[in-house]
């Protein structure tokens, strides 16, 4: 009888056993039940040099938030956006392709109809077919509709069309009209009974400008901003209408965090791709007055402040979500820096010792390298270890590195898969870049940069800026001198024809512009 008593306690206890190991199994299988993939951030600067953070050598501005990224995070010293100008960065980080290979891959009016194909492969169109929710807030300037743009209705096609499911953002730029949000493809608070007129032709009878009524400003303009005058600024184009949807510029960078962090609230549950595209240090500078003043340098310091709190704010909020841990943030600007880019706004004036290029030859516009070589950090705690990369890597990389980060096998024409890099795995990166300035382009690769010969002003005198127009062929080795200040291409015609021979390979032999440069 004891004995059988022992059987049936034993066989109990044994059940129990195995009841509470499987119990640990099924724990242990359902804490393994998270996000598959994790949330993926890109925070775009605008106009933003390389030399304009302290993380990368900016001793008269202090940038603790951006710079907790790169400490926590990849730096990278050889980052590059594919063009010295915004539009055609925007295209290339979205799509994957040079922007060079899209005649209408320019800067942008406002009224310009979208040039992203709706077929186009994209980041967020790639990243929705992996179960991703999408969204884009702040600067868009890729274009919107097909042409002849009715406000007052729904705007398409636009950034839900080539695949953001949420969009907030602003048409083209702050110096652009119209001066209006537009959510979905809305213009958000439009009164119906105020409808919007925007050209670029001409203005709209009994409208002042910045040009007939300079007492109306309360910025002036330099060159080019003299049209449409909204909130004492004058803008580029002309506006008439939609006094309710007009937007506060110096509220600008609160409202888009608001959005940005409402976005991250209501998608915690994950997967999410949010691009968070900034209106920092852009034309016209108009920091919050919590801002104002505090850099000491202008409203271009000020709004560099501005945004460097913004992000912060940012991050606190993924964090506070539970989401900094799962969430892969890449940071970087779409072009390199300009200080008067067209108002006057005591940039120049108050710029003191600060280099906004940092070490770099050029700026905005520019085919030396301080027009495409910016900063560049990618951040995801835990994940990636902290360190600084002399690899090459690029924009147009980061569609072929998300898809292999997410197991998709969608890549664009020119974009690479560099995602041990970008993670900080292998200091190799991609082995050659053409970069664009206009229409015109140059070459990296390895350690050197050449530019060909083009004809036009070395400098433009408008925002002082050497464009790298010359007569002559232009060869550089960055390792050593990193300010490109000689020039070696008759001491080193070896190298400079590999460098030619690499560079039409990518441009193609029949290409307009090789033929006129008449490479041989």
């Amino acid at each position: 009888m004891t004995s059988l008593r022992n059987y049936f306690l034993n066989g109990a206890i044994l059940l129990l056993v195995l009841s509470g190991c499987k119990s640990k199994e099924e724990k242990s299988l359902v804490k393994d039940e998270g996000p598959k993939h994790p949330n993926i951030v890109f925070i775009y600067m605008d106009d933003l040099g390389y030399g304009d953070l302290s993380s990368y050598g900016a001793t008269e501005l202090n940038t603790p938030n951006i710079d907790a990224l790169a400490e926590g995070g990849i730096r990278f010293t050889n980052g590059y956006a594919t063009s010295a100008t915004c539009t055609p960065s925007r295209y290339a980080i979205l799509t994957g392709r040079y922007p060079w290979r899209n005649k209408d891959a320019k800067i942008l009016p406002g009224t310009a109809p979208l040039i992203i194909g709706t077929d186009q492969m994209t980041v967020p169109k790639m990243l929705k077919e992996k179960g991703y929710a999408t969204g884009i807030v702040g600067k868009w300037h890729l274009g919107l509709g097909s042409g002849n743009v009715n406000w007052n209705e729904r705007v398409a096609p636009g950034p839900n069309e080539v695949g953001f499911d949420y969009s907030y953002i602003l048409a083209a730029t702050q110096d652009r009209v119209p001066t209006v949000y537009i959510e979905d493809g809305f213009v958000d608070g439009l009164d119906p009974n105020d409808p919007i007129e925007v050209s670029y032709k001409e203005n709209f009878e009994g409208e002042p400008t910045g040009l007939d009524h300079p007492e109306l400003t309360t910025m002036k303009w330099h060159h080019g901003h003299n049209n449409s005058i909204v909130n004492g600024i004058p803008r580029i184009g002309y506006m008439k209408g939609g006094e309710a949807a007009k937007w506060s510029d110096v509220d600008m960078a609160d409202h888009f965090l608001a959005k940005a962090k409402a976005y991250v609230t209501e998608h915690k549950d994950g997967p999410f791709f949010l691009y968070y595209a900034l209106q920092q240090p852009h034309v016209p500078r108009t920091p919050h007055p919590r801002f104002a003043g505090k850099s000491g340098m202008g409203p271009r310091g000020d709004v560099i402040l501005e945004a460097d709190w913004v992000v912060g704010e940012f991050v606190k909020t993924l964090e506070k979500q539970g989401l900094l841990e799962n969430t892969l943030i890449v940071f970087s600007s779409d072009n390199g820096p300009v200080v008067n880019d067209g108002y006057y706004d005591e940039a120049e004036e108050k710029l003191g010792k600060h280099t906004p290029a940092g070490p770099l030859r050029g700026g905005k516009y520019s085919l030396f390298d301080a027009g495409t070589r910016v900063p560049f950090i990618t951040y995801w705690k835990g994940k990636i270890a902290p360190g600084t990369s002399d690899a090459l890597v690029c924009q147009v990389d980061l569609l072929a590195s998300m898809a292999a980060l997410v197991g998709s096998d969608k890549k664009g024409e020119d974009s690479e898969n560099l995602l041990d890099a970008l993670m900080g795995k292998t200091d190799q990166g991609r082995k050659e870049l053409v970069l664009e300035a206009g229409s015109r382009t140059a070459f990296r690769k390895g350690d050197w940069a050449m530019i060909p010969p083009y004809k036009g002003a070395a400098v433009n005198k408008q925002v002082n800026i050497e464009l790298g127009n010359d007569s002559e062929y232009q060869l550089y080795n960055l390792k050593e001198d990193m300010g490109q200040t000689k020039n070696l291409a008759k001491e080193n015609p070896e190298k400079l024809q590999e460098m030619i021979q690499g560079f039409k390979a990518i441009r193609g032999e029949n290409n307009t512009e090789i033929k006129e440069l008449e490479l041989k």
